[in-house]
């Protein structure tokens, strides 16, 4: 009996460490398994970073091929608004100087097709256009009775857009409304 005792007192002691045991793996395994939820969303984390730092670059590079010629196409402007001018201010029905403006011409033409070869647009907007802030800058205001206010009158200079993105604003003159007339000191007598 005193053996039996015994036995049972050591399977007690046994039973004891073994759920000692179980209770120091189950805390192991809960530690380890929250170690692993960490580790697996920091390396989400990491993934979703790298791939938008991945998609920044594309756009980064996108933007500089499409407007690496901005302060090229920037510099010309003035030798078509050059051109321009020099058509503007030659009479076309002057016999001695009509072979000199159609070389002009000619140029003009060859000069703007090559800028919109490379997506390089004009903006001219026409006398009656609504005024866009976007796109136009207003260098004078004037009354109109003819044009609804906020209107293009006039155009000074050309714009110009590079795939979309504003270059120079078409500077223009803008029309408002006519002032009303007031009566003079006899009419109101």
């Amino acid at each position: 009996m005193a053996d039996e005792q015994t036995m049972d007192t050591q399977n007690q002691d046994a039973n004891q460490a073994a759920e000692g045991a179980n209770a120091d793996l189950t805390a192991r395994v809960q530690t380890l398994e929250e170690q692993l939820a960490a580790a697996n969303d920091q390396a989400l984390r990491v993934a979703a970073d790298l791939q938008n730092v991945r998609r920044r670059a594309e756009q980064d590079v996108e933007k500089a091929h499409k407007f690496a010629l901005e302060k090229f196409a920037g510099d010309l402007l003035p030798v078509i608004d050059s051109l321009e001018r020099g058509l503007d201010l030659s009479n076309p029905d002057d016999e001695n100087i009509r072979p000199m403006r159609e070389g002009i011409e000619l140029t003009l033409k060859m000069f703007q097709d090559t800028l919109k070869r490379y997506h390089l647009e004009a903006i001219d907007p026409h006398d009656g256009e609504p005024f866009n802030a976007s796109h136009h800058q207003a260098m004078a205001m004037q009354e109109s009775a003819d044009l609804e206010p906020n209107s293009v009158l006039k155009v000074f200079q050309k714009g110009y857009q590079l795939n979309g993105r504003l270059l120079r604003p078409a500077m223009v003159v803008v029309s408002k409304a006519p002032a009303p007339v007031s009566p003079s000191i006899d009419e109101q007598a």
